[in-house]
């Protein structure tokens, strides 16, 4: 009987994932506002740049990207630059059914944790599939699949997405910090992926271009999705003289100029910087005190993905993507840490639909600042910081309240499956 029903399970979820794919792909394509035109438009560009001119961004040229990240999207062009859309869409459906996957055995208060990710896929939409991000989560997510019991396969599956797109890297941090005892097997997964893709571009002569990407993002002012923009958004939306979007053509990107944006953009990255090491400095101390390993890891990861949203100079509406990753991380790491971050998978599939209002439904009301979508800007920009703010405390909470041991007694919980089969192969806090 248990069998039959895993088997209509089984089914049930594959019906969902292909209906789920199916809407956003249709509203990827259909929407306004042209929300697959980085890959039908920019990413497209790129490689009929490579192939006709043999010039290759990240390898010849300097580019905003890590240079891994060419190789999706020369895959979605295998079948000709003119049906890289339709190639791209299906190779991302791909990954995510790769993702879910790996991620298949895990449950959540009796409840496979990959039902949430089609929910917050959905939420999120078109989004969730038009962007190079795609790519990094769904790496990110088998990543987390393997945290316990393999974490050198974990280390580099977070070191490809982070050559794919920069924060995951955050993630083989948070290994590194608090896998104790297998910290050589993390390096050593994080280096041989780094090794490898190092090599490669260097026998390809681009090593003169191979760390670009932190050079072009350097100069950046406030993009106006971002949380640190939201006032002058507000003061553009309320004709302040001096306030205004603006487009900017070097980086294809509309930015808010006005008073003290300059000033906003400046504290961006020590602002980071801070909440970082607090962050870091909080999960040693709640760790030294008591708090167990595998539940302080996903707190710290969501912290980490937090800060490098909400006090960005960057906003880009596929960042919500990231959350996806530390929330489902936090889910599968037993039932305590299930508990604790319940309200934070909930919080996060509002936020989601919030960025799909925003992009691509009403993208250009944002642009001419309509104060109605200014405020839907900003009530999902204060759900950032609420995430923000939530880690901090959890983690302030840990070092003063680490918890109890759990008791030798204490009857298994279903909802921790997953892990406890993994943990058969290693505790992250052994």
């Amino acid at each position: 009987m248990q069998k039959r029903y895993r088997w209509i399970e089984g089914v049930a979820f594959a019906v969902v994932f292909v209906l789920v794919h199916a809407i956003v792909w249709w509203l990827t394509v259909t929407s306004s506002n042209l929300p697959l035109g980085d890959v039908t438009i920019t990413y497209r560009r790129w490689i009929e740049i490579g192939r006709v001119d043999h010039s290759w961004v990240g390898v010849d040229t300097d580019w905003v990207y890590p240079v891994f990240a060419i190789v999706p999207m020369a895959a979605a062009a295998l079948g000709g630059t003119a049906a890289i859309g339709s190639g791209w869409l299906a190779l991302m459906t791909l990954l995510d059914a790769v993702a879910c996957a790996f991620l298949w055995r895990f449950r959540a208060f009796r409840v496979r944790v990959v039902w949430w990710w089609l929910v917050f896929l959905l939420a999120l939409g078109p989004i969730a599939l038009g962007r190079i991000d795609t790519v990094a989560t769904a790496l990110a997510l088998v990543g987390v699949a393997f945290v316990v019991t393999r974490p050198a396969v974990a280390s580099a599956l977070f070191t490809a997405a982070a050559w794919t797109k920069v924060w995951p890297a955050a993630l083989v941090g948070v290994l590194l910090l608090l896998r104790r005892g297998h910290r050589s097997a993390v390096v050593g997964g994080a280096a041989v992926v780094t090794g490898l893709i190092v090599l490669v571009d260097v026998l390809y002569g681009g090593a003169p271009h191979l760390l670009s990407f932190v050079s072009e993002q350097s100069d950046r002012a406030l993009q106006i999705e971002a949380p640190l923009a939201t006032p002058f958004m507000w003061a553009a939306a309320l004709g302040v003289p001096g306030a205004a979007v603006y487009y900017n053509r070097e980086i294809l990107t509309f930015e808010v100029s006005g008073a003290g944006t300059h000033a906003a953009a400046a504290l961006s990255t020590p602002l980071m910087a801070v909440l970082v090491v607090g962050g870091v400095v909080l999960a040693l101390l709640a760790v030294h005190r008591g708090a167990r390993r595998t539940e302080v890891a996903p707190v710290l990861a969501l912290l980490f993905v937090a800060a490098l949203i909400a006090v960005n100079k960057v906003g880009s509406p596929q960042y919500v993507g990231w959350y996806a990753v530390p929330v489902v991380w936090g889910l599968v790491a037993g039932r305590v840490s299930a508990r604790r971050f319940l309200p934070v998978a909930i919080g996060v599939l509002p936020m989601a639909v919030l960025t799909q209002v925003i992009y691509p439904g009403f993208y250009e009301r944002l642009l001419s600042v309509a104060p109605w979508i200014v405020t839907v800007l900003t009530v999902r920009n204060t759900l950032e910081l609420a995430v923000l703010v939530w880690a901090v405390v959890v983690l302030v909470r840990l070092v003063r309240r680490p918890g109890l041991p759990v008791r030798a007694d204490a009857a298994p919980d279903d909802s921790t499956t997953g892990v406890r089969r993994g943990l058969a192969g290693g505790r992250m806090d052994a």
